[in-house]
């Protein structure tokens, strides 16, 4: 397994693509660390897991809480040993609502923010010291294919998952000599059955892809697996467009 032994935390891994995340990777030898701020869902996501013989663990975060970031990482720590690889999943999106760039409320934006592009950076300010004690590491974070397209009416989440790019990079110059690698994925819209999308909205971007087909989280796990494996290894600072063929960068 390519995976074997790894241990990995998943933000977000409640619901959705963070659910699909944790049990695509658990299924490759990793031990899961299933984050989410809500405990519910996260216990739910690792005793699927656990029932399918791997092993995982919950841990209740709020990603945009210093606090939280750094609990998630010593828990971690106390269960497994080590932190191999954090996945920075969690961001808002399925609540959010349609609207002009300059209807946003300031307040929502702010939350947007705080835990798509704050709070993928606290969880790795919490990781790292682990991950340089152990003298490497791996963080992916997780943007959007809305950055390519400059997607409307919700400008707060596509700009915060362009953040996470640039965050991407200048974490990536700035760990390399710790041999911490970092990299991000661009999912297109993907299916999960959570997102406040029209139906019709999946279908419409089917059309627009090399590939004619909806994109659902299971056709995610395989970059997941690929940079969190040994066979990455001399990859960072990138991101990888995984939508079908919607942009070619």
């Amino acid at each position: 397994m390519r995976l074997d032994e790894k241990v990995i935390i998943i933000t977000g891994a409640g619901y959705g693509i963070g659910k699909v995340y944790s049990r695509g990777l658990a299924s490759e030898g990793a031990k899961i660390v299933a984050a989410d701020i809500d405990f519910e869902a996260a216990k739910s996501t690792a005793r699927e897991i656990e029932e399918l013989g791997w092993k995982a663990i919950p841990t209740k975060t709020d990603v945009s809480k210093e606090e939280d970031a750094i609990k998630m990482a010593e828990e971690t720590m106390q269960a497994f040993g080590r932190i191999d690889v954090l996945i920075n999943n969690a961001a808002i999106y399925s609540s959010l609502v349609k609207r002009p760039w300059d209807a946003v409320p300031i307040d929502e934006w702010d939350q947007v923010f705080a835990v798509n592009l704050k709070g993928s950076y606290l969880c790795a300010k919490a990781v790292v010291p682990y991950m340089k004690k152990a003298g490497k590491g791996k963080i992916i974070n997780i943007a959007s294919g809305t950055v390519w397209s400059g997607t409307g009416n919700r400008v707060h989440y596509t700009t915060s998952k362009a953040g996470v790019i640039g965050l991407t990079r200048v974490l990536a110059r700035e760990l390399g000599s710790d041999n911490i690698l970092v990299n991000t994925i661009a999912p297109g819209l993907t299916q999960t059955g959570r997102a406040s999308t029209e139906p019709e909205a999946y279908d419409k971007s089917a059309l627009g892809r090399a590939l004619k087909r909806i994109e659902y989280p299971e056709d995610l796990v395989g970059t997941a697996v690929f940079l969190a494996s040994d066979d990455s290894d001399f990859i960072t600072g990138q991101t990888i467009n995984v939508e079908g063929g919607g942009h070619f960068l």
